[in-house]
């Protein structure tokens, strides 16, 4: 393990979970009647010239300066160089590819610029390299020490007309108070023409709500939805988690939802509704390594494809074409994958498949078949085992096309009959023992 040099750190106790929140300003209009839908991908350099997606945040309709509620938890190492990349497009529809949306800009920088500023804001360039515009990106990195959620359930009742044709598109917006202001931590869904709305349950993380300090204020600010992406305000209120809390011990906490602008011209003004927050529970949100020190095992399940796809395996160009070296594409993904997942299987027994070969002694094609020829126990001990099976392999490769779903089947019987079932009590969540993980592996040439 690197240790970083003068500080005597190893790579765990210099890491350090970072929770990143994205906003854009003037972004290029790409839509001639409206304005454009922005959507961030988030990539990170994970080798070479490789970049994996680490999520996308929402797309949000008709803005140019868009305040993305999404955030993304990352692992920052102090002594690695972890470059990110940004990418906006503009998605007009819920059909759209990145491919085929429009392409808004990027924004290159590493984690540790993001962490040390706290707050980065960068222009945005095309692929060229050329300006985007005057479009500009801002990212907000924080800490996160505390891994509990806050669970909501949220309702309104009468809240006012907006809409002249119709009712309100409500939604709502909870913010965390700042040194330097109100930030975004959490955006509902829009329930559409509904002035007494009940929203989804959803969870916000409550170091991004309140930093971990069930005293702190937060706000909450009710809008209505409009296309354009001019939303109007309908009210706000402020409170806090212990403020809610104490109210929902006995039935529900309600909140007068104020228009302020509309109270100073009405005399006779009362509130434009009100908010009602029937659950707010404190939840621990657990990490995968709380699995695992609770005891939770994961299934492995190897599915290999000998379709004609594949072509020839005696030649070079199949994937099938095992090389002087005794390597090849799919030895290769079940080194990689297995490698890694048989250290959290305490039995080291992975149950192995092959499909769309013709298989003696018939050389009829069979569609599901253990690589051991052990219908009644197909598990392979250890990694090297169904590798080795697969290396020895006399199957006649030919049939098409691929067929996945009774794979899939096959790997869910032999889960369900073979699988674990960890009691973690002791973490306090009792669902934890119905839990189980399986992984599920195959190589689509096609994919």
């Amino acid at each position: 393990m690197a240790v970083v040099e003068g500080l005597g750190l190893s790579p765990t106790d210099c890491m350090k979970k970072v929770a990143l929140s994205i906003s854009c300003e003037n972004l290029l209009d790409m839509d001639t009647f409206s304005k454009s839908d922005p959507l961030c991908l988030v990539l990170m350099n994970t080798s070479g010239t490789h970049w994996s997606e680490i999520g996308r945040t929402e797309t949000i309709q008709n803005c140019l300066n868009p305040t993305f509620s999404k955030s993304f938890v990352v692992d920052y190492y102090f002594e690695v160089v972890q470059k990110l990349r940004f990418e906006v497009y503009d998605i007009d529809d819920d059909d759209c590819t990145l491919q085929d949306a429009d392409f808004l800009g990027l924004m290159e920088c590493t984690l540790g610029q993001i962490v040390s500023s706290r707050k980065l804001t960068r222009p945005l360039v095309m692929k060229d390299e050329s300006p985007a515009g005057e479009g500009t990106i801002t990212i907000f990195a924080e800490e996160r020490t505390d891994s509990r959620a806050v669970v909501f359930e949220a309702a309104a009742r009468k809240l006012d007309r907006k809409d002249f044709f119709g009712k309100s598109d409500p939604f709502l917006e909870f913010y965390k108070q700042t040194e330097t202001g109100w930030k975004l931590a959490h955006r509902t869904e829009v329930v559409k023409n509904n002035l007494n709305p009940v929203w989804k349950p959803f969870r916000i993380p409550i170091q991004s709500l309140c930093g971990g300090d069930v005293e702190k204020v937060i706000k909450v600010e009710c809008y209505d939805y409009n296309n354009s992406g001019s939303h109007e305000l309908i009210g706000t209120f402020q409170t806090s988690l212990s403020q809610i809390q104490d109210a929902t011990q006995t039935y529900a906490a309600e909140f007068e939802c104020i228009n302020t602008a509309k109270k100073h011209k009405k005399k006779r003004y009362k509130n434009s509704g009100v908010i009602i927050l029937k659950q707010c529970k404190i939840v621990k949100e657990y990490s995968f390594l709380d699995y695992i020190l609770g005891g939770c095992q994961i299934n492995f399940t190897i599915a290999i494809d000998f379709t004609g796809s594949n072509g020839d395996p005696r030649s070079s160009q199949s994937l099938h074409y095992i090389n002087p070296h005794g390597y090849n594409e799919y030895l290769a993904a079940i080194w990689a994958v297995g490698n890694v997942i048989q250290d959290y299987d305490s039995d080291k027994m992975f149950p192995a498949f092959g499909f769309g070969a013709r298989i003696p002694p018939t050389w009829k094609v069979s569609h599901e078949f253990p690589i051991n020829f052990n219908p009644s126990n197909p598990f392979c001990a250890a990694i090297l085992c169904p590798a080795d099976h697969y290396r020895r392999s006399d199957h006649r490769h030919g049939s098409d096309p691929q067929r996945y779903r009774r794979r899939l089947q096959t790997a869910r019987v032999h889960h369900h009959c073979w699988g674990w079932r960890s009691g973690l009590q002791r973490h306090g969540d009792p669902g934890w023992r119905q839990r189980t993980f399986a992984f599920t592996y195959w190589r689509d040439c096609h994919a």
